[in-house]
């Protein structure tokens, strides 16, 4: 009987050795990714850049996609196998563009490292009217996936890594309003929809890819400081939530929560080499480890069944396809 993870029926702790203060560099100990090829989105910056770091380190070729060229070069310089090619994810035009010219070269994909993401934003479209954080955090990442599937195929054996978010249980995916056109714009709804999206496509792209040895993983990589992801983050917002003070620093108790980028790269890395997973896929992880799931909405932490529940997984895929244009057959 083939297993898939449909409503978490996977979403089990197993004995992977890592807890939430692993770091990137020690989950990679002793893999050998020679000859492999990456593709890291928002690979330029924090947890990404952290990312590229950990694979191109371990012998791996990597690709960062980036909008802007400058500012990636330099915060890539130095870093050996490392491409830099240009990508704008909020244009579908540029996806494409960049998809077709990878193809061109023939290279199949080993990993697949769909991490970049906005947050904290307010009420933005992007040219198809579509609310700009499920445009960017997931439907291009769709977009993208369904665009370099063939290359995906060929490496026979590649992963999919989903960069999600705990901030997932802000909100199920609203299917009746996708785009916050009949009710009120809250920047942590449109946040967590996108997130809970990622969620669900993880599910069932694994579950349609894996016959062809392609497997998908969706994550969390924790509270992390020092990342550019809350740079439009309105001050009395993070006051409300109890953040930070009225000065805007970081309260103590919320400091010390937080993990450094190393380890919040470290589920990333761990989703996309580990072997432990190699018959493992569609499931959601936190902490280097399988997440469990959990139905308190007043916890953060773990999965919530409604974004791996087999029913939206479906109707959402159709969806994807109809609002980006991109008929994703996987043959």
């Amino acid at each position: 009987m083939t297993q898939n993870n449909y409503q978490g029926a996977l979403q089990k702790l197993i004995n992977s050795e890592f807890n939430a203060k692993s770091t990137a560099e020690e989950v990679i100990k002793g893999i050998d990714l020679s000859g492999k090829i990456a593709i890291v989105t928002g690979g330029n910056t924090g947890i990404g850049l952290e990312t590229v770091k950990t694979l191109s380190k371990a012998g791996a070729t990597v690709i960062v996609p980036a909008r802007d060229i400058e500012k990636a070069k330099r915060n890539l310089a130095g870093i050996p196998n490392v491409e830099l090619e240009e990508l704008d994810l909020a244009n579908p035009y540029s996806i494409d563009v960049f998809a077709e010219k990878f193809s061109e070269s023939g290279r199949p994909i080993h990993l697949l490292i769909n991490n970049a993401g906005i947050m904290w934003v307010p009420l933005r479209r992007d040219n198809r009217g579509f609310e700009s954080q499920l445009a960017i955090n997931y439907l291009a990442h769709f977009q993208l996936t369904a665009r370099l599937w063939p290359a995906l195929k060929k490496a026979n054996g590649a992963r999919v890594v989903n960069v999600s978010s705990g901030g997932h249980q802000f909100s199920d995916f609203n299917f009746e309003d996708t785009n916050f056109l009949n009710r009120e714009y809250e920047t942590l709804l449109g946040y967590g929809q996108s997130k809970t999206a990622i969620n669900l496509f993880s599910l069932e792209f694994d579950t349609r890819a894996k016959e062809h040895n392609v497997r998908s993983y969706a994550l969390c990589p924790g509270a992390v400081g020092e990342t550019e992801l809350s740079r439009e983050a309105p001050l009395d917002l993070f006051q409300k939530l109890g953040y930070v003070d009225t000065k805007g620093d970081l309260l103590p108790e919320v400091k010390a929560s937080l993990k450094t980028i190393p380890q919040g790269a470290a589920t990333t890395i761990w989703c996309a080499t580990n072997s432990m997973l190699n018959n493992l896929g569609g499931v959601y992880c936190e902490n280097v480890n399988v997440a469990l799931l959990n139905s308190d909405i007043s916890i953060i932490g773990g999965v919530k069944s409604y974004s791996l529940d087999e029913t939206n997984a479906k109707k959402l895929w159709k969806l994807s396809e109809k609002m980006t244009g991109v008929t994703f057959a996987l043959d």
